[in-house]
């Protein structure tokens, strides 16, 4: 591959995690302080629903940090559980369709824009899961530039942290997401559906 086409792949790489930082970050953080300030639990539900569930995006950041290949694998499960899990929940639709409040409306336009952010994001990242099936040592260009922002990120902001460390929180992270999930999925789905405030 050429070095135009590298540069190519690292502007939208780039791009992709100012995306993640400003759709899935932000924005959700400012839209959960503003459900606590207006009390309308049927959004803080969701979007408590929503950072348990994103909460992969950010170990699948971490695992980048350490060049794991198992990274692109949970990041492309993020993207695809992210909208689920904003979508899925039938009481929490209808309460949050029928709210009238300048809230409801800024949580349906960003949910509409992550749902989309994601999906597309998805698609890109579907190119390059063949890096998953890799190992560190034989990991190719177009995969480490993936691994870019994150370690620019964790110079910024988590330089007090080892890469050891790092790599030991997103494994122990990766591995307690799962056994969550499937538990969830094996005995709390079954019970629940999709009625999210069904104790």
């Amino acid at each position: 591959m050429n070095m135009m086409n590298i540069n190519l792949i690292r502007q939208l790489v780039w791009l992709d995690f100012r995306l993640a930082v400003l759709f899935t970050v932000f924005v959700p953080l400012v839209l959960l302080v503003w459900s606590w300030q207006v009390g309308i639990q049927s959004i803080q539900r969701s979007l408590i629903i929503y950072w348990r569930t994103a909460s992969l995006l950010a170990i699948s950041v971490v695992l980048m940090i350490g060049n794991l290949p198992v990274s692109f694998f949970s990041g492309i499960a993020a993207r695809v559980l992210i909208p689920l899990s904003l979508w899925f929940w039938q009481d929490l639709n209808e309460e949050i369709s029928h709210t009238r409040h300048s809230l409801s409306q800024g949580y349906q336009i960003w949910r509409w824009a992550v749902s989309i952010y994601c999906l597309g994001g998805l698609a890109f990242n579907l190119v390059f899961a063949n890096c998953g099936l890799l190992t560190r040592e034989t990991l190719y260009n177009t995969c480490l530039v993936w691994f870019e922002p994150p370690i620019a990120f964790q110079k910024l902001f988590l330089f007090s942290f080892t890469t050891e460390n790092l790599i030991f929180a997103g494994v122990v992270g990766l591995i307690v997401y799962i056994i969550y999930f499937a538990v969830f999925l094996v005995f709390s789905l079954p019970k629940q559906g999709r009625i999210a405030f069904r104790e």
